[in-house]
């Protein structure tokens, strides 16, 4: 389906009362008769522009580390809220010694990197671009600012992708490019690489590309595990609506990219390749999870092996409901809806949910829920977790001091930490269930950012009969909107 409006950007001061709001800042929201062409200044530029000047302010955040607290013992890093595992790993996995991933065994207990086979390759690079002499503070140094560099061209990628995914909604990019908690811990680890080929294949996605889908989510699966989640419910759209042939393309175009990338390091040098997967089957439970909280609570530890059986058990439930949920819906829920849920599912679930995992959400979310007013109150339970977690740190390394946050106050940001994921995911549901209250959906658009799934009749609904696609007139009926036949009539408005 395509809209006969589809060339003119919506504007978010229109339909958002808290984007209306904070435009007052520049001026205030757009009139009805202001001319919005012509600019140099075209939505996606400001959205690039934005994040580059968030990022650099995440990089001043970090300035008492670089300058001092990485290297005067562990509880500076986190009074500051600055710890990176950056420069740490540069001397802790070899790249200080020239060491080459996976194929170099590295002393301690450590014996190889625990990193996927693109992220490897990623800090080896950055490793290239840092000096061979000097001191190892100097060095380490040089290798953050590298990767921050890096980093950032992938962190303007995101919210670039995201800006164009959907193409009347060029101004949630700045969501992204404007989250608190994105700027805060992008430097923390080098998730953001995996991130941003995540977002190039949903940008492929919405412009019908399902093979370049495929690769990227492959290569984005390469550098982290997360990516290769989103072919779930990918399988259940496609299902509903019959597009088989574009879900086959895709899965054969991730599986090929996964493995062009792997296959040589898994055979070469097999057991440096499968450190990252024993690693995460043998890591304890850890900061950010829920289960962490039952453990100190209870004061009973719990066997790795029994947490990796019932966390899988949660998430394969949790799945099961986010299919049911597709398949009986009053509408078919748009792409970016389900991606969401079923990321977060898996970081909920997960042993460790770790600061810098809300980066994987924060362009699901965009695309999912491009409301500021849930957006910032869920980035609000992440900037108090932030803190929350280094407080925590702080506490239990500055021995006799006790400087920080205590235990009980750490389980109080774990609790905040999980409710506002979880908080999120309840409006996307409602959403789903009520489609006329889904704000991308009220100028009668099915699912922009859908690719060959928008528009498409479904084929398949348990208990609800299939529907044509919406057709143009009905989209020319202002805000009352009929969302298909057999399905009733619903009035959507602001």
């Amino acid at each position: 389906m395509t809209s006969v409006h589809e060339d003119r950007p919506v504007p978010p001061t229109r339909q958002d009362e808290v984007a209306a709001a904070g435009s007052e800042l520049i001026g205030g929201p757009i009139g009805r008769w202001a001319r919005t062409g012509g600019s140099r200044l075209t939505p996606v530029r400001v959205v690039a522009l934005a994040m580059i000047g968030m990022f650099a302010l995440g990089m001043v955040q970090k300035l008492p580390c670089y300058n001092w607290a990485w290297f005067q013992g562990t509880s500076s890093q986190y009074t500051h809220a600055c710890y990176s595992d950056i420069p740490h790993l540069f001397a802790g996995r070899g790249f200080a010694e020239n060491l080459t991933p996976y194929f170099d065994r590295l002393s301690g207990d450590m014996n190889f990197l625990e990193y996927p086979v693109l992220t490897g390759l990623f800090m080896e690079v950055a490793s290239w671009l840092t000096p061979s002499d000097g001191d190892i503070k100097y060095r380490e140094q040089i290798y953050w600012i590298v990767n921050c560099g890096m980093l950032m061209i992938c962190a303007v990628a995101i919210a670039v992708c995201v800006a164009r995914t959907h193409r009347r909604r060029p101004w949630d990019g700045l969501l992204v490019a404007l989250a608190p908690a994105f700027a805060l811990t992008a430097t923390i680890n080098w998730d953001l690489l995996a991130i941003a080929l995540t977002a190039a294949g949903m940008l492929m996605w919405s412009r019908g590309r399902s093979l370049a889908f495929g690769i990227l989510i492959g290569l984005a699966t390469a550098a982290k595990l997360y990516p290769v989640l989103l072919l779930g419910p990918l399988f259940l759209l496609c299902w509903r609506a019959g597009k088989w042939r574009e879900f086959g393309v895709a899965t054969l175009g991730t599986a090929g990219s996964w493995l062009l990338v792997n296959l040589p390091v898994m055979l070469l040098a097999p057991e440096g390749w499968k450190k990252f997967y024993t690693f995460s089957q043998e890591r304890q439970v850890d900061f950010g999870s829920f289960w962490l909280i039952i453990t100190q609570r209870t004061g009973k530890s719990f066997q790795v092996e029994s947490v990796n059986t019932y966390a899988t058990l949660l998430m394969l439930l949790l799945c099961a409901a986010i299919g049911w949920l597709t398949l009986t819906a009053p509408r078919r829920p748009r792409f970016a809806q389900l991606a969401f849920l079923v990321v977060a599912a898996f970081i909920l679930t997960n042993k460790v949910y770790s600061p810098q995992y809300v980066l994987w959400l924060i362009p699901l979310a965009a695309l999912a829920l491009p409301r500021w007013r849930h957006f910032l109150i869920w980035q609000a339970c992440e900037v108090m977790y932030f803190l929350g977690i280094w407080m925590y740190l702080a506490f239990t390394t500055s021995g006799d001091k006790r400087q920080g946050l205590p235990t009980d106050g750490y389980h109080l940001a774990v609790a905040l930490h999980l409710m506002g994921t979880l908080y999120v995911c309840a409006v996307i549901v409602r959403d789903i269930l009520l489609p006329e209250r889904d704000s991308v959906r009220r100028d009668g658009s099915d699912d922009p950012s859908g690719g060959v799934l928008d528009g498409a009749p479904d084929v398949f609904a348990i208990g609800r009969t299939t529907h044509p696609p919406q057709c143009a007139a009905q989209q020319l009926q202002g805000p009352r909107v009929q969302w298909g036949a057999g399905q009733g009539t619903h009035t959507a408005t602001d």
